[in-house]
């Protein structure tokens, strides 16, 4: 699984980064970024919760 996250769309609510830290991190910015490539196995469930919290729906998982 991948998760990404839509630049135009995340304006930085960190909701992601609280509800999966090892996978969502902000940037310098203040923007969610997503931590590596391919989402580790016992994290999967996270990505799904944090993309369905996100308020922007900037993350889209793959």
């Amino acid at each position: 699984m991948k998760a990404t996250v839509d630049d135009d769309r995340c304006r930085g609510h960190g909701i992601c980064c609280s509800t999966c830290p090892e996978v969502f991190d902000l940037s310098d910015d203040g923007y969610a970024v997503v931590l590596g490539g391919e989402v580790p196995a016992e994290h999967e469930n996270d990505v799904r919760v944090a993309a369905r919290a996100c308020p922007e729906r900037a993350i889209t998982v793959h």
